[in-house]
């Protein structure tokens, strides 16, 4: 699907990853504006991207099809109100990446009837391996709900959720995600130090390990229980250390853990959207 002109509001990490993987699936330069009030920002993003770029976000707005809200989600208020008037009368679709701000708040802020994806990406999405769902309100289209997932798929792979709530599950899991696994990598090197290896082998160990357990399992059709039964011989080391997870409660432990990070996402709504 060809993507419009698209225009980013805000020019942080995130913003520059979605414009490099529109880049890199063909997308032309002269389709992307960006408006960020740090010069520097905005030089930077010229010289690597090629993309134009202005410190005027209404201005940067005016022009596009699509307006990516590419903010903090503190500030999404007072940006939101700002560009309501362009929006109003240009009526593009609006996609916010930023976190825990609801549809409906910024529907309100930007002046009511607007079409507005709510998404919720991860940071892999940086190196093109994100995981990001997708929320559309009611006001959008078939063909747009195609244009945004359109989108969000240059930096990785895209689900839709019919509710918005279910985003902030989302968040618990693979938005708060890429965290427990870099835990998990971090306490599985320190153990092999404490076994005996040095800290770079057991770095490079446990991060081939890591890759190649999940390359596992994106390539099979098994559940990640069956993959795991695979490779746990009866009677064998696996087994015991398996043995020792469970016995300490570690499924009921990430359970709470998720829980307790989808309640902070609610409140963090309940706060933002005052």
């Amino acid at each position: 699907m060809k993507i419009p002109d698209i225009a980013f509001i805000g020019g942080g990490n995130m913003a520059r990853s979605l414009i490099g993987g529109l880049l890199a699936n063909g997308c032309p330069p002269d389709t992307l504006r960006v408006a960020d009030p740090d010069p520097a920002q905005r030089q930077l993003l010229s010289d690597q991207l090629g993309v134009q770029v202005s410190a005027d976000g209404r201005e940067t707005a005016s022009q596009a099809q699509i307006v990516i809200l590419a903010v903090k989600p503190q500030i999404v208020k007072q940006v939101a109100v700002t560009l309501a008037p362009v929006v109003q009368e240009t009526r593009p679709l609006v996609i916010s990446i930023a976190a825990g701000v609801r549809s409906t708040d910024i529907d309100r802020w930007l002046g009511g009837d607007v079409a507005i994806v709510r998404t919720m990406p991860n940071t892999p999405a940086l190196v093109r391996s994100g995981a990001t769902a997708l929320y559309a309100n009611p006001a959008v289209s078939g063909e747009r709900r195609q244009l945004a997932e359109s989108v969000l798929r240059a930096v990785g792979l895209t689900v839709w959720v019919e509710e918005e709530g279910l985003l902030n599950s989302v968040t618990a899991l693979s938005g708060s995600g890429p965290a427990y696994f870099f835990l998990i990598m971090e306490v599985l090197e320190n153990a092999g130090v404490s076994l005996g290896l040095s800290q770079r082998q057991a770095r490079l160990l446990t991060l081939e390990t890591a890759f190649g357990a999940a390359k596992m399992a994106l390539e099979s059709d098994e559940s990640a229980a069956m993959l795991r039964a695979r490779v746990t011989s009866p009677g064998g080391t696996t087994e015991r250390a398996i043995a020792v997870l469970q016995e300490g409660g570690l499924e009921a432990l990430f359970s709470t853990a998720l829980a307790a990070a989808k309640q902070r996402a609610d409140e963090l709504g309940d706060w933002l959207g005052d």
